[in-house]
């Protein structure tokens, strides 16, 4: 440990250490300042495009209340695009979606859940998966939709394990796959989908397999 006797020392030893230290101290006091009034920038920008998109998106539930169905979507094409990092962006998605589907336009509803399944995290992406399953379904692409099933973690889809087992086994009857279906839909309504519509499902599966013995 370096003792200095003078003062003249001290003051000569100071800046030598300033001379070596005394621009990345500098530097790293500029990033910090540049770094601080950047986070509040961003802060206040993301702030202001969500007031934005919040009120693009009261919009959209306005024109698609009275019926303007093509205000509707432009709107939510719009919030989809230029507001992609407010949480408005994906349940616009969901708005783009359902109203191509009204508009029997299937191709470009499957496009907008394909993409929400891919980005969307947590509960907006089961919504958006289910409804992609479903309308593969509709339009007998029976296997795309089993294998967007598989790919769901049961351990992060607690809440919509029975929807997904109910959709498997829809998809079973589609592909006379009854043993298959029978399976899923149990497994469905220990899931919690104990409804009369699953068990007319069940019962239907029942009375298809005693006319085949029948027969």
């Amino acid at each position: 440990m370096e003792i200095y006797e003078t003062e003249e020392e001290q003051v000569e030893a100071l800046k030598r250490w300033w001379k070596t230290n005394g621009t990345s101290i500098i530097t790293g006091i500029v990033v910090a300042i540049v770094i601080v009034f950047s986070w509040k920038y961003w802060q206040s920008y993301q702030a202001d495009l969500t007031t934005e998109a919040s009120n693009f998106y009261g919009e959209l539930l306005s024109a698609q209340k009275e019926g303007k169905t093509e205000s509707a979507l432009k709107i939510a094409e719009r919030l989809v695009q230029q507001y992609e990092t407010t949480p408005y962006a994906e349940f616009s998605a969901l708005f783009q979606a359902k109203i191509n589907v009204d508009n029997n336009d299937y191709d470009a509803a499957k496009e907008v859940l394909r993409k929400l399944v891919t980005t969307a995290q947590g509960e907006i992406n089961h919504i958006a998966r289910i409804r992609l399953i479903r309308l593969l379904l509709a339009t007998e692409d029976y296997d795309t939709g089993l294998q967007l099933i598989a790919e769901v973690n049961p351990t992060q889809a607690e809440s919509f394990e029975g929807i997904y087992q109910e959709l498997t086994g829809d998809l079973y009857v589609a592909l006379e796959r009854r043993g298959e279906a029978r399976t899923a839909y149990q497994n469905a309504v220990r899931k919690g989908r104990n409804t009369p519509l699953m068990q007319l499902k069940i019962n239907d599966l029942t009375i298809s397999e005693i006319i085949e013995i029948k027969e």
